[in-house]
């Protein structure tokens, strides 16, 4: 079984990567999501990260609907040109692509205070509705060729582990494990996660762009670490962290960061459905 495992878009779809993939013939095409651009993006870690201010509140509600707008219109085409690639399509979404920022907010133990409800409205579900070759398991699981494929979508930041969303995620992912734990212990689940998991080296923040107060340390998931380190899946697929393209081994389970497709990154990987190869990993740079 041929995979291509591509994400983090934020607006761009490289045509020359869009080819290449043409030209790897994959069997399937995973995706980790973040398929919208952040027009305010310098704008939030200037005066809203790690702040008790909404970024509405900075540049007022006018400016901010119509830069959300906009920017869902570039997630849209980049799933209309995900959806024209001539294999199937499985994704996750990403932090980026309006999809419940409240439980976001209650993950990280942060009060949703605004008064205003237009910013946390889900929005994702109206961008994919029309394309058929893509299917979303977030929260849910795929079947491809004997493997299963579990999603756990949106994770940005490690996460507070006493907060109850914590606890209600944690759940949903234990379950959906459990349900197939003969096919993990075989090696035939794929655990895919938007972000890489809390403590890998692929978490670290080194890019001389990230915000002084988050250079230098770890952003990776703890909720993706504790259902690795629990259930021990054979390959773990993410992204996220966009300095990080490259692979990381915690335990048995491989971790494989895909790098930004927005510059032209990706990963294939080669798996012996048969399970007696070792997994083949070729990165696209």
């Amino acid at each position: 079984m041929k995979l291509l495992v591509i994400g983090d878009f934020h607006g761009k779809f490289p045509k020359k990567l869009q080819n290449r993939i043409k030209k790897e013939k994959v069997d399937l095409v995973v995706s980790l999501g973040d398929y919208s651009s952040w027009s305010l993006i310098s704008e939030f870690f200037k005066h809203c990260y790690r702040k008790d201010i909404e970024l509405w509140e900075v540049v007022g509600k006018t400016k901010y609907k119509e830069s959300t707008l906009k920017d869902l219109k570039t997630g849209q085409r980049i799933i209309s040109q995900l959806n024209n690639l001539p294999m199937k399509v499985i994704s996750i979404t990403g932090n980026h692509d309006f999809t419940k920022w409240k439980e976001a907010h209650k993950m990280y133990d942060k009060p949703v205070r605004s008064k205003w409800k237009w910013p946390y409205k889900e929005r994702f579900s109206s961008l994919i509705k029309n394309f058929k070759n893509i299917e979303i398991f977030d929260w849910s699981y795929v079947k491809f060729r004997g493997f299963v494929f579990i999603g756990y979508p949106n994770s940005n930041f490690p996460g507070h582990v006493q907060s109850k969303q914590y606890r209600l995620q944690r759940k949903k992912l234990d379950k959906l494990f459990n349900r197939f734990k003969k096919e993990n212990k075989e090696g035939k689940v794929i655990f895919v996660s938007h972000n890489v998991p809390y403590g890998s080296k692929l978490g670290v923040v080194t890019a001389k762009t990230a915000h002084e107060k988050a250079r230098g340390k770890n952003h990776g998931s703890k909720l993706a670490r504790r259902i690795i380190d629990k259930w021990r899946p054979r390959l773990v697929l993410c992204g996220h962290m966009h300095e990080h393209q490259g692979t990381d081994k915690i335990g048995k389970s491989l971790i494989l960061n895909s790098g930004p497709a927005f510059e032209s990154k990706a990963v294939v990987i080669d798996i012996d459905e048969n399970m007696k190869k070792k997994i083949k990993v070729k990165f696209i740079k």
